[in-house]
């Protein structure tokens, strides 16, 4: 490709709103346009590496054995009703009416019209397992985009849903379409870990995520260095102390802690550790208040919460209902004397001597222990999330925590979707069953953010090659100016172009320097500089993107030197 024939628009300086690199280089690069809100054109530079994205998605989901169809954006309510969705997904979902006051969705995701699909075309054994997929367009009303393409409120999906006679079915379903994941992404060249995640509302019976890691990822993730352990610290298992509770060494004690209500202030005021006190959280779940205890340098796990018996649908305790269970304002409760029930996090379980609120406005007690001053908790659970250097929960080390992309997700759902749909086939003894569903998604747009985030340093993108626009430039110094500059530039342009090299030639006759600065922005892995001076001494210059300096290659050599290059 010659850039003069080319569309390409780069830019100094991203707007002032891009806060993310990828989006700051997405805009720089041209690779994005601007349209509105959380909606963007992809340019055509841009389109090039998502088809190369897309390619490679394609080719690993044909080859797991999944068959691809394109479903509508714009669904008809009915189907959402029947779920339940159409209330219960919130307002992400974009709900439109047509000329007849019929209500229609721009679709988020298409578990309902795939299984509407099935229920109708499948109706035996013999013809399942069956996984379909598409890749298309999705629409989500952010309440407020940002960030590029990485929560844009148009994107491309590419989602698949399997159909099995039985669970085991459905888990080996599930298993392929992990490996195919684990495939892709490996392909894409970047760096990725697979990670156990909460199912969350759309429900099922096991989900893992796929994390492309990067400091700037909105999640965070623990994982073992020694082992294969990995999850989302939604998910991430804080695992009790090894130690046994100490037995009791201090008497119960009420101090005055005028104003220090928060655990990092009554620590100071005390002059003790922070991991001598306990934090008090009210909640209101079973129709009555509890209390939730968790250590004072640790946080509560929002999701582990909501999975204790009886408080799938809790909320946080109002002030008054605070006050009517405790007698006190937040700030200053404890277990003692409450008499509603006391959930404690393992850990606390497992403290002793330990400082608490005292259920009496600016005091707590010190040297508080289980049994001897308050009831043993009602409930011991895991309800914290994990910090750097917990145990793992395999047992084969120490976690350590890093920030993630999610750009892929894969669940084994079961019946949550047929069931309600009543997607059922005729089994092979006769009876009516329900197909047992898997869903498996990637964020294609995502993933181009994503690697960028991964991928750059302060000249611009750095794509691997099997996501690069180009892999190879040709920045000829006086294109126009010399002959044996161009027509060593056009030779080789040809040759690579043959050999099925995506190469782009800079015919535009630009300085030096301008010519490097914008094939740097973009990312191209390989460059390959011509120059009267160079081609005098019968040499060219290489370089890559992540080199530091470049290197002289003979011309004669040139060709099968970037043909190895490429081959690594």
């Amino acid at each position: 490709m010659y850039l003069s024939r080319f569309f390409l628009s780069t830019m100094k300086e991203a707007p002032a709103e891009a806060e993310l690199v990828s989006h700051k280089l997405m805009l720089r690069a041209g690779i994005i346009n601007k349209l509105g809100s959380g909606l963007y054109t992809l340019m055509p530079i841009g389109l090039r590496t998502y088809l190369k994205v897309e390619n490679i998605i394609r080719e690993e989901m044909d080859r797991s054995g999944a068959i691809e169809l394109r479903m509508p954006l714009v669904n008809p309510a009915e189907l959402w009703q029947e779920t339940g969705r159409w209330e219960k997904f919130g307002a992400q979902l974009l709900k439109i009416k047509d000329r007849h006051e019929r209500d229609f969705l721009f679709a988020p995701t298409h578990e309902e019209v795939i299984t509407d699909i099935v229920r109708r075309e499948v109706k035996s054994y013999r013809q399942l397992p069956v996984n379909f997929y598409h890749i298309t367009n999705k629409f989500r009303d952010e309440i407020r985009p940002r960030f590029g393409v990485m929560r844009a409120r148009e994107f491309v999906m590419k989602d698949a849903y399997s159909f099995d006679i039985d669970e085991a079915g459905m888990m080996k379903s599930y298993q392929i379409m992990f490996d195919a994941y684990m495939r892709i992404f490996a392909r894409l060249g970047l760096e990725f870990r697979p990670v156990a995640a909460d199912t969350g509302a759309i429900g099922g019976k096991a989900s893992q995520e796929f994390q492309v890691l990067a400091d700037s990822g909105e999640d965070v993730i623990a994982y073992c260095p020694e082992s294969d352990y990995a999850a989302n610290v939604e998910l991430a298992e804080a695992v009790a102390p090894a130690t046994p509770r100490a037995a009791p060494a201090e008497a119960l004690l009420k101090v005055p802690t005028p104003g220090k209500s928060a655990c990092e202030d009554v620590a100071a005021f005390l002059k003790l550790p922070i991991e001598r006190t306990v934090k008090c959280l009210m909640i209101f779940a079973d129709d009555k208040v509890q209390m939730l205890l968790v250590r004072g340098d640790h946080s509560l796990n929002e999701v582990k919460a909501g999975k204790l018996p009886g408080c799938a649908e809790w909320r946080w305790a109002t002030e008054e209902e605070i006050i009517a269970a405790t007698g006190c304002k937040p700030g200053y409760l404890g277990p003692v004397g409450f008499k509603g029930p006391v959930i404690a996090d393992r850990t606390v379980a497992a403290m002793s001597d330990f400082v608490c609120g005292a259920n009496a406005a600016d005091h707590h007690l010190t040297g508080v222990n289980w049994g001897r001053d308050c009831a043993e908790p009602a409930r011991v659970a895991d309800l914290r999330n994990v910090v750097e250097d917990d145990a793992s929960p395999d047992g084969k080390g120490a976690l350590k925590l890093r920030r993630g992309i999610e750009v892929g997700h894969v669940f084994a759902l079961g019946n949550r979707y047929s069931k309600d749909m009543n997607c059922v086939y005729t089994a092979e003894d006769g009876t009516l069953k329900l197909a047992e569903m898997g869903c498996y998604g990637i964020g294609v747009t995502r993933i181009i953010a994503a690697a960028i985030e991964q991928n750059h340093d302060d000249r611009g993108i750095i794509w691997p090659d099997s996501m690069a626009p180009f892999r190879v430039a040709i920045a000829p110094i006086g294109y126009r100016k010399s002959e044996a500059v161009k027509a060593l530039a056009d030779s080789l342009h040809d040759d690579l172009t043959k050999a099925g090299v995506d190469v782009l030639l800079d015919d535009r006759d630009e300085r030096p320097g301008v010519m490097f600065a914008d094939l740097e922005l973009i990312g191209v892995p390989h460059r390959i500089t011509i120059g009267d001076r160079g081609l005098k001494d019968g040499m060219v210059e290489y370089q890559g993107r992540r080199d530091t300096a470049a290197a002289k290659v003979a011309v004669a050599d040139i060709r099968t030197f970037i043909q190895a290059k490429l081959a690594t």
